[in-house]
């Protein structure tokens, strides 16, 4: 029998509510679930720590909502960065829901977007070499669902969540010996083509294959659910978790890494920068620029080399015997110029607000390069 937490007694809750359903009208259940978690955490410290407030009118940003928030660091064992910064949004999204509801402007500036803190800068996880390719070698030595299921996200960059709802048809030709795999709506709720080579076409076949001798009912997915999608994310990653083991490598080892090893392997392939975001379904380009900051151990490799050598020996750049471009043709050749030395410049700094802010200027070039490639076509 599951175990239910009694509702929560305090005289907000009724105000509280309606806000959160408001809200959630178009999000998934989890969403509406987690609401009312942050909803649940900020009531019970109210009533522990301030009893005697009992209407939106009391609510005070300090010692009220700064005091939750000190209330939320002080925790032990100490939560995570990423879960203080998801529970301050929430609660500052219901502030400004409550502040049109109940036409109490002052709600909206009770917690600030300056009290959330930031993120930290994790770089991308991609596997190395050597298990990359202890990886895809036991994945072609088992051939089965799951070892076809994580070729595919190696070779094609998805994430585990939009893998497993990939539709039955969702391999299109797109031309002689040209396939692409369409990748439904994900994490960013934006859907893409990705092309794939005979390789990969391959794989969806196999997959395919499976998914006709599984006895569950079709539903014109790819991947055969056993119950949720959930449950099958669990298969999927128990299964990864046993081939790691079994291979003697670590196994903490995520889906995810696939995707970031297809990334960068992209980057060093020469892939521009618009082409990579457009593969990997990034909205933001900050985003992606994460990935090029992982391709900078290369560069350091790189130099190591050039410096490791005699100068006579290393080769000497040739000339561009290419002429100058003008119009928008030309403008586009110097802003590309332009972003590319600038980022050359800002990875030769050391982590700090200098760099943030050539970081940030950089993106805005990326921007303005898309802004005028349009320009192109009227």
């Amino acid at each position: 029998m599951r175990w239910r937490r009694p509702p929560l007694q305090h005289p907000l809750v009724p105000v509280f509510a309606p806000a959160v359903e408001s809200l959630c009208t178009a999000l998934a259940p989890s969403s509406k679930r987690y609401y009312n978690m942050v909803v649940r955490n900020f009531l019970v410290y109210l009533g522990t720590k301030h009893p005697e407030i009992t209407r939106l009118e009391q609510l005070r940003r300090d010692p009220h909502i700064l005091g939750w928030m000190a209330h939320l660091r002080a925790q032990n064992p100490p939560l995570a960065t990423t879960t203080c910064i998801g529970r301050c949004f929430a609660l500052r999204t219901i502030f400004h829901e409550l502040a049109r509801t109940s036409h109490l402007a002052e709600l909206a500036y009770l917690l600030l977007r300056e009290d959330i803190p930031r993120s930290p800068h994790t770089l991308p996880r991609p596997l190395t070499a050597e298990q990359d390719q202890l990886l895809q070698q036991e994945f072609m030595h088992r051939n089965d669902l799951g070892a076809n299921v994580f070729l595919l996200l190696r070779y094609t960059g998805m994430r585990i969540g939009e893998c497993v709802d990939l539709s039955y048809d969702g391999l299109r030709s797109t031309g002689p010996n040209q396939w692409a795999i369409h990748v439904p709506l994900g994490k960013l709720k934006t859907e893409r083509m990705v092309p794939v080579d005979a390789f990969v076409r391959d794989l969806v076949h196999r997959l395919r294959f499976f998914r006709s001798l599984d006895p569950l009912p079709a539903e014109g997915r790819l991947l055969a659910r056993p119950g949720s999608k959930v449950a099958l994310l669990v298969q999927l990653r128990d299964y990864l978790h046993r081939v790691c083991h079994s291979l003697g490598l670590p196994t903490d080892i995520v889906p995810h890494q696939f995707r970031h090893t297809y990334a960068t392997e992209m980057l060093r392939s020469g892939v521009s920068f618009p082409v990579l975001m457009k593969l990997l379904g990034h909205v933001d380009p900050a985003m992606t620029m994460r990935y090029v900051d992982v391709a900078l151990t290369d560069l350091q490799r790189e130099f190591q080399l050039a410096r490791s050598k005699p100068r006579h020996l290393a080769p000497q750049p040739k000339t561009s015997t290419a002429p100058v471009r003008t119009g928008l043709d030309g403008l586009i050749d110097s802003l590309i110029a332009a972003q590319h030395v600038m980022e050359m410049f800002r990875r030769s700094l050391h982590n700090g607000n200098a760099r943030n802010r050539l970081l940030r200027l950089s993106i805005r070039l990326i921007k303005i390069l898309a802004e005028i490639r349009k320009l192109q076509t009227t």
